[in-house]
């Protein structure tokens, strides 16, 4: 899936002029944490809770509130926001938008197309999407698979639970660390399958993990062991 059929279309901007009183109050209204700064249609910065607490009065200031006020009229979104912006294409794939969040350090990602800015997506969003990938839900049973890293294991695996009229819900794996020629396949099947699945696949030889354990070694392939 892409981020163009997910963004966020609706969207809370202000402009370089707005000042720091009118962004706060928007942020307040809105209950968001950034604004996105637009001149003429395109994203120039962006400004967050943070920046305008960093750049809010201190409560310790000899200032009177009137007088407090009337600075933070002054200073505008412009001064103070960040010019630099991370951003994405609508083109950009929801696990590379995870990717980019991730190594940024962000929770959202505005979304730019032929330079103007047509959407957000945040990582509320973009988690929503892949949770729903991996068959996440009160409904479904994991299994865990530790199997040697070799052409023909999703195939096995796939072939025994078909064998028992078993769907799978979702499929897919990850490398498993200490042990480099090993990956571990993640099943999600259907909750009424899920004592069935496991004794399909053990007939076949595989160590079935259906919860948390410490020591994994259990459950390893004997080419490890």
């Amino acid at each position: 899936m892409y981020i163009g059929r997910i963004m966020r279309t609706e969207l809370i901007t202000v402009s370089p002029e707005t000042t720091l009183v009118e962004a706060k109050e928007l942020l307040e209204q809105n209950n968001i944490d950034h604004l996105l700064v637009v001149k003429k249609g395109k994203l120039v910065g962006v400004i967050s809770d943070r920046d305008l607490k960093q750049n809010w009065a201190s409560p310790a200031t000899t200032l009177s509130a009137h007088e407090l006020h009337y600075l933070l009229q002054k200073v505008t979104v412009g001064m103070i926001m960040v010019k630099t912006v991370v951003t994405a294409s609508p083109a950009t794939t929801i696990e590379r938008a995870a990717y980019i969040m991730q190594i940024h350090d962000i929770s959202s990602l505005p979304v730019v197309d032929n330079d103007e800015l047509v959407g957000i997506v945040t990582s509320t969003d973009v988690m929503g999407v892949l949770l729903n990938a991996i068959g996440m839900s009160d409904e479904s049973t994991r299994l865990s698979l530790f199997v040697d890293d070799k052409v023909g294991q999703l195939a096995t695996v796939s072939a025994a639970l078909s064998e028992e009229q078993i769907n799978i819900q979702s499929f897919f794996c990850y490398p498993v660390h200490d042990y480099k020629s090993l990956i571990q396949l993640v099943i999600r099947v259907h909750n009424a399958d899920g004592a069935r699945a496991v004794e399909a696949l053990e007939k076949k030889g595989f160590k079935v993990l259906t919860q948390y354990t410490k020591d994994i070694r259990p459950y390893l392939p004997e080419s490890v062991l």
